[in-house]
């Protein structure tokens, strides 16, 4: 028998009601996002999809019925959060917004989670399905898979980047003038976005760069309707004049040369963030171009089709990864982003957590595990990189009830078999996942 959705939704509001669903975690090692040193031995009591208690085991006042679950050698940290990814449009290494379908989003959704990566801002190439999942999502605020973000639509000029790209055109916003910003941005204001994405970039003179004065009146236009404005950027000019006309967050690294002291400044005056570093991003245009061994790595496996490892592993697809006009300048970018982020993190700007996964060859799950080992590579501590991936990255967007592990907060985390304080590569011994109290089937 088939349950129309919204009756699905509504017993599940009426049941949940009708008495609380406990669960007690036992006798593991907490890492609670906050920085904070672990804590040994500890235990957690999880009612309803919420912290109720956590502390030391020894404290625990262990409630009557529920599920007891010992933990005991295991470590739990709080749940991935991606700032920078795409949902919807994908299939094994297509593009096309006619992918872009309620199997397929929550296909994909499926995967962060099974990866750890519990929510995601799919940034500004979305269609208005995702407005009407996003609300079923937070109807009870108890997914079974992966908590969405969105932006919707982003904007770039007439012609400008991405539409070039294959299986863009038609998917940002192309404005050319201030009527054209106010109105969309209006539109985006009423479907109540998470956020508003720009593309900011002339793909290396290749494509057309959205007039800077559409850009500062996005941002001022946005920020009426309290709306933070993020951009994709490449270069450091950009950057700067981003930040000083009021942007809210860096999307991706700045590529073309190291950021100097007069960015640094300005974006700890104006509260502006690194809120996305992307390293996979730049790896992804050189890393396929030879027999990677991570294609035979189990942890990717999950992580794709088997026809996409199959193209990913023939030689001659190498080969045209490999003539790609970004491949010759990918590893320089990515040394450059790395460079970046350390520089930005030592002088106390804020950084949150997000890998551009989703378009082809930009794995998701898998490269947001391999985006915290690049962030180690950068020189950043295992404890700094779980922070901007779980409390940081919660505090850009908003939200307030995830993040950390802490009482009230909800239970979406992880469940690893070794410490990842220790090597941070231990992110990928997965045992669990689990969003709101639900473990992630």
């Amino acid at each position: 028998m088939n349950i129309p959705r919204n009756m699905v939704l509504f017993l599940s509001l009426f049941l949940g009601a009708a008495w609380a669903e406990t669960t007690v975690l036992q006798n593991f090692t907490l890492i609670d996002g906050t920085g904070s040193q672990p804590l040994a031995k500890a235990s957690m009591v999880i009612v309803d999809g919420r912290i109720k208690w956590v502390g030391p085991a020894a404290r625990l006042r262990l409630p009557a019925g529920g599920q007891n679950i010992n933990l005991a050698g295991k470590y739990i940290m709080p749940g991935i959060i991606n700032l920078h990814g795409h949902v919807g449009n994908t299939i094994d290494l297509v593009q096309d917004p006619a992918n872009f379908t309620r199997g397929n989003v929550e296909s994909q959704l499926r995967s962060y989670a099974n990866y750890g990566v519990t929510a995601v801002c799919s940034l500004g190439s979305e269609q208005p399905l995702i407005m009407e999942m996003r609300a079923e999502q937070r109807l009870t605020n108890r997914p079974q898979m992966t908590r969405i973000y969105t932006a919707l639509r982003g904007f770039t000029g007439v012609g400008g980047y991405p539409t070039t790209a294959p299986g863009m055109k038609g998917v940002p916003y192309e404005v050319s003038s201030v009527a054209d910003v106010q109105k969309d941005v209006r539109q985006l204001a009423g479907e109540k976005v998470d956020i508003v994405k720009i593309w900011v970039d002339d793909h290396l003179g290749k494509d057309p760069k959205i007039p800077f004065d559409l850009s500062k009146v996005i941002i001022e236009s946005a920020h009426k309707y309290h709306l933070k404005v993020v951009a994709h950027v490449f270069y450091l000019a950009d950057a700067k004049a981003l930040v000083d006309a009021g942007l809210n967050g860096l999307a991706h690294s700045v590529r073309d040369k190291p950021v100097d002291d007069e960015l640094i400044q300005m974006m700890k005056k104006r509260r502006a963030w690194q809120m996305a570093p992307t390293l996979t991003r730049e790896a992804s245009t050189f890393v396929f171009a030879t027999p990677s061994p991570m294609l035979n790595d189990p942890f990717f496996a999950p992580s794709v089709s088997a026809n996409t490892l199959r193209t990913l592993k023939d030689t001659q697809f190498q080969k045209q990864v490999a003539a790609e006009p970004d491949a010759a300048h990918g590893r320089d970018w990515l040394e450059m982003a790395k460079k970046n982020l350390k520089t930005l993190v030592d002088a106390g700007v804020k950084c949150g957590f997000g890998t551009d996964t989703g378009p082809p060859r930009r794995i998701q799950g898998y490269f947001e595990h391999w985006e915290m080992e690049l962030m180690a590579e950068a020189g950043l501590t295992p404890q700094q990189i779980i922070t901007i991936a779980t409390k940081n990255s919660a505090e850009f967007l908003g939200a307030k009830d995830l993040g950390v592990l802490k009482k009230g907060k909800w239970a979406d985390l992880i469940v690893l078999g070794a410490n990842p304080l220790e090597n941070i590569k231990n992110t990928r011994t997965i045992e669990s996942v689990w969003i709101a109290g639900n473990k992630v089937k």
